[in-house]
């Protein structure tokens, strides 16, 4: 007998791994092609860096995994989060690598609007608690603003209606951000328009806006679930610009409507609320005006009155001139006789005096005894001075050396040479230091300058209106064209080429880059 172990036989059909999970693929996939399943969100972390995203659909007796697409991801209406209870509809499958099934999400939604009122009630409630909500966070709207940035979508009718509005009321300029308003990217592109109009610069190239609008029109609790974001809220609360919330109908709120520092109905009605009426600014200062003018008026007719009666109380010009008049008078006949009996008395004077030659002598004489006498007093008193003047200089002499002068004399020489060394060597210093920043400029200049690309041997190519040409489709057979070389300039005309239309120059001052914003 042998002692191998004989061989057990079996009618039945013998599997590979791969086949038995495949077979059960297809049977999964044919039986549940299209399933809808109603579930609690569990695990979800967010999008994979992948773009796709995995959790599980649970309830209180079993769970189920699920993916969803990066392609699915981008046309969800709205995000999923943990806790959430959804309906997904899609495909049952398996994935053989851990031998488990699974569902393929081809869309989501809420478990209807319940649910997602209670996602927002409570982040109304923490949000409230916060104090994002109060009162005393909402800043004044300005009356007349200069620039009004606007959040919402740029194709809708919402951005019509509100620069239409702002035109009929009151034309200024409009500052347009450009957003999806639905879907699941609409909160954090809002989120991020509103943090960028804030970190606009007041002198940038971009304006800086004195009032923001977000605005959308209505739509169901699914399409307006984007302005309920918490992250736009916070935004909205943090802003340093007044916001307008005019998010949906009138009867549809959100939470950026409690952040917001207002909250219009409708987005026209946000445009009403930011700019008054221009013709009723006009009338009002057109009819301030006209009072103030009347008031004027009025305050001079009243001045002029007063005038008028104190001048009936005053007395007349002859009345306050007639005394004065008549002491002119009376003074002007005395004088005449005054002057009469005072030259007649000077006369008898003159006429009693007797002058003789011996009378003469005898005065000049006297004159000059006195004038004598005045001298010698004056010539005594002169030589007292010069006495007492040259015995003061002889004592203050004594007490004057040259010694101190000129010690100090020298301190302040050396003094002013070492001054005198200290300024040359600042400007030697700065002149050394402005040749460097000269020499170091130049060689910067020579470095980006096309000159020393074209001493290489390239070529500047333009077109006969001075125009650099950058591509050869820009060049027409036939065209004149100019050649700049390192050493002058060669015309040419080119052989061949394709004619184009020609393009209007572009404008001295271009946009910025980036999404900033269009400019109405």
């Amino acid at each position: 007998m042998s002692d191998a172990a004989p061989e057990s036989r079996t009618n039945a059909t013998e599997y590979t791994v791969s086949e038995i999970s495949g077979a059960l693929k297809r049977t999964v996939e044919d039986i549940f092609g299209n399933v809808r399943v109603r579930g609690e969100i569990s695990g979800y972390r967010g999008p994979h860096s992948s773009g796709h995203a995995y959790f599980c659909l649970k309830d209180d007796r079993a769970r189920l995994d699920a993916v969803v697409w990066k392609g699915t991801m981008s046309r969800l209406k709205f995000r999923p989060e943990e806790g959430m209870e959804v309906i997904a509809t899609g495909k049952l499958t398996t994935y053989p690598g851990k031998s488990n099934y699974q569902i393929v999400i081809d869309n989501l939604e809420p478990a209807g609007a319940g649910a997602l009122m209670a996602l927002m009630d409570e982040r109304k409630r923490r949000l409230q608690a916060e104090g994002l909500f109060d009162a005393g966070r909402k800043r004044l709207l300005p009356f007349m603003p200069r620039i009004i940035g606007v959040v919402t979508s740029p194709t809708g009718s919402v951005i019509r209606d509100i620069i239409h509005r702002i035109k009929d009321r009151f034309p200024l300029h409009v500052l347009v951000w450009p957003v999806r308003v639905q879907g699941e990217t609409a909160g954090a592109e809002v989120t991020a328009a509103v943090n960028g109009f804030n970190a606009l610069a007041r002198d940038g190239a971009v304006p800086h806006p004195d009032l923001l609008i977000v605005a959308r029109g209505g739509g169901s609790l699914e399409d307006l679930w984007g302005f309920n974001d918490e992250a736009l809220a916070r935004a909205v609360a943090a802003s340093r610009i007044p916001v307008i919330s005019a998010v949906g109908h009138e009867t549809d709120w959100t939470l950026i409507d409690l952040a917001a520092d207002v909250r219009a109905p409708t987005p026209t009605g946000a445009a009403e609320i930011a700019v008054p009426v221009k013709a009723d600014l006009e009338a009002t200062l057109a009819g301030l005006g006209a009072r103030l003018k009347a008031a004027v008026s009025r305050n001079f007719e009243r001045k002029r009155q007063v005038a008028r009666a104190a001048a009936r109380a005053l007395p007349s010009p002859d009345q306050l001139l007639a005394l004065p008049r008549r002491r002119f008078d009376e003074a002007t006949s005395r004088l005449g006789r005054a002057l009469i009996v005072n030259i007649e008395r000077k006369r008898a004077r003159l006429a009693s005096q007797r002058l003789t030659p011996a009378t003469l002598s005898r005065r000049m004489n006297e004159a000059r005894t006195l004038t004598g006498r005045d001298l010698a007093r004056a010539q005594a008193a002169f030589f007292a001075i010069v006495r007492e003047r040259r015995a003061r200089f002889a004592r203050t002499a004594t007490r004057l050396s040259p010694t101190p002068i000129a010690r100090r004399q020298k301190l302040q020489a050396d003094a002013l040479a070492g001054l005198t060394r200290r300024q040359d060597q600042a400007i030697s210093r700065r002149l050394d230091n402005l040749r460097g920043k000269l020499t170091q400029a130049d060689r910067l200049l020579a470095t980006l300058s096309h000159k020393a690309v074209l001493a290489r041997g390239f070529a500047l190519v333009k077109d006969a209106d001075g125009v650099v040409i950058k591509r050869a489709a820009d060049v027409a057979s036939g065209a004149a064209l100019l050649l700049e070389f390192a050493d002058g300039t060669a015309d040419a005309i080119a052989t061949s080429g394709t004619a184009r239309p020609k393009v209007a120059k572009p404008s001295a001052k271009p946009k910025e880059p980036g999404n900033q914003g269009s400019l109405f």
